[in-house]
């Protein structure tokens, strides 16, 4: 007898796996089949527990509805357009206010901070979310590492600028955002145990169209803040204008923290398609994280600070 492969499982049914129709797949069945994809031997990391019993979104989903403007504002189209990306070797620079500038290759970032997995709730500010198991590094071992002086309030965080890769940065003016795509936190958002640094996630390394080979994963945000392909990030003084921001600055804000209680100018927040469901759901504050960062947040107006 002939078994099917997860990959023909899930190219079969692309179409049901989006907005809608997937919630009639047996949750089970594809249970089963994400516990049989092969898992990428290079990568070796602690498990999580999944303590909260989150039911993880098919890798089918994550890796083919994307926003990645890069290559293209069709959540589907980054997929073909990034197959010929070269993600190794890749050198990130760390500047600014800390210890030593210096360069640092992703692997040997792996082999200094070790691997762990974490599953996350991802909420894009569009109004759908969905559960991934991302594999990677809380951002606080490497801030300890280059040890950020008393200078440093923010964390900016910068995409590769290579028009060679990105097609949508070739186009000049006519390109969809300003490049480079910019992101920032504050300090203690940064060194919050829930700020982790991805390189991979369903037991692999990261696809080009979910940001390899390194990227932010920022859980309590929505998640154009949990910024892709990194090329830089900077231990600065001042705050960062991030790319939405500067792009709509009546649309958004620096914080960017999910709140079902403050609507988007284009979608309401207070509900959220989860992938593959028909029905939404009520968003979560915080995304489901309050009680781990609403303290970061206290005595500010969550309304002006968007």
């Amino acid at each position: 007898m002939q078994t099917i492969t997860p990959e023909a499982f899930f190219n079969a049914r692309r179409q049901f796996l989006k907005l809608g129709a997937g919630a009639l797949v047996s949750s089970t069945a594809i249970s089963k089949l994400l516990a049989e994809l092969p898992k990428d031997t290079s990568l070796h990391y602690i498990p999580d527990s999944n303590a909260q019993k989150l039911v993880i979104n098919p890798m089918e989903q994550a890796t083919h509805y994307v926003n990645f403007y890069e290559f293209s504002t069709d959540k589907e189209a980054p997929v073909k357009l990034s197959q010929n990306m070269k993600t190794t070797p890749w050198h990130l620079g760390f500047f600014g206010e800390i210890a030593k500038e210096q360069m640092i290759e992703v692997d040997t970032l792996i082999a200094k901070f070790g691997l762990e997995e974490r599953i996350y709730r991802f909420r894009c500010v569009e109004g759908w979310s969905m559960v991934v198991p991302w594999i990677g590094f809380p951002l606080y071992k490497l801030l300890d590492y280059l040890e950020p002086n008393s200078d440093a309030k923010y964390v900016k965080f910068t995409t590769r600028h290579d028009p060679t890769i990105f097609p949508d940065q070739n186009r000049g003016i006519f390109s969809a955002i300003k490049y480079p795509y910019v992101e920032g936190l504050r300090m203690d958002e940064a060194r919050h145990p829930l700020t982790f640094i991805a390189v991979g996630m369903y037991g692999k390394r990261l696809l080009p169209q979910n940001g390899a080979p390194i990227r932010l994963v920022v859980p309590w945000k929505y998640g154009f803040k949990s910024i892709k392909s990194l090329d830089l990030i900077e231990c600065v003084k001042e705050q960062p204008l991030n790319t939405w921001q500067d792009q709509n600055p009546n649309e958004y804000g620096f914080y960017a923290n999910v709140n079902p209680e403050v609507d988007h100018p284009r979608w309401t927040q207070a509900k959220e398609r989860v992938l593959g469901k028909l029905l939404k759901q009520p968003t979560l504050k915080f995304n489901g994280y309050a009680k781990e960062v609403e303290h970061l947040y206290a005595g500010m107006d969550l309304r002006k600070f968007f």
